[in-house]
């Protein structure tokens, strides 16, 4: 298993890469507010500094049924870091919707759909995430680079060989702000019908719905990350 050394210096040369073939504004973070996603856009960030290439670029997916907390540190942070925010909201209204009731349905709707149009309406070629193999069974085989054809740009996964320790160790390190509801014991967040204070005997996404879970393969099938 890689060091956290290694994985940071993997994930720079990747990026570095990244921002020496492209025009750093073709490129997004797919920042959730969460802690994987935050390290992705704080390394996004500084490469930018380093290069004098202007502002680090997000799209946040704002479901409508995020906690208040997230939405506040989102807020918070991409003013305090200077991000160029594009918030990604549904369609669809979601006064009566079932929510969570079929969870492939759900996210479609909430996270998919509105995913894909601000892909396509901010122009990116390049969306960052901050998924990692060790979080879920179905990430194990996932790819750095990833072509996506709904609309044509390329997922870059530079986590993927990190673990939730190595994800705390460098927000120690370099001090990075994290959403006040991990230190109320969430390890993973998502939307608030689906997310619960984890099994102090499961692991890290023990706290997300089970039904939703299961259909994760399905949903990066249909476009997610």
């Amino acid at each position: 298993m890689p060091t956290l050394e290694e994985n940071i210096l993997h994930s720079e040369a990747l990026l570095t890469g990244l921002l020496g073939r492209c025009d750093p504004v073709r490129v997004r973070v797919a920042w959730t507010g969460g802690k994987d996603s935050t390290v992705v856009l704080f390394l996004w960030k500084a490469l930018l500094g380093q290069a004098g290439a202007g502002p680090v670029r997000a799209i946040n997916l704002d479901t409508g049924c995020k906690f208040p907390e997230v939405l506040a540190f989102r807020d918070r942070i991409a003013a305090e870091w200077g991000v160029d925010l594009f918030i990604a909201r549904p369609e669809v209204p979601l006064a009566g919707y079932p929510l969570a009731r079929d969870p492939l349905t759900c996210c479609r709707d909430l996270k998919v759909l509105p995913l894909k149009r601000a892909v396509r309406e901010t122009a990116a070629d390049f969306l960052l995430t901050g998924i990692r193999r060790d979080e879920h069974p179905d990430r194990v085989g996932r790819l750095e680079l990833e072509e996506r054809d709904d609309p044509p740009h390329i997922l870059v996964n530079p986590l993927l060989d990190w673990t939730e320790t190595d994800i705390w160790a460098f927000h120690a390190r370099f001090d990075l702000p994290h959403c006040e509801l991990y230190d109320q014991g969430y390890r993973s967040l998502g939307c608030r019908p689906c997310t619960t204070l984890p099994d102090g005997a499961g692991g890290e996404r023990s706290g997300r719905s089970r039904d939703k879970e299961a259909v994760l393969s399905a949903l990066t099938g249909l476009g997610y990350f």
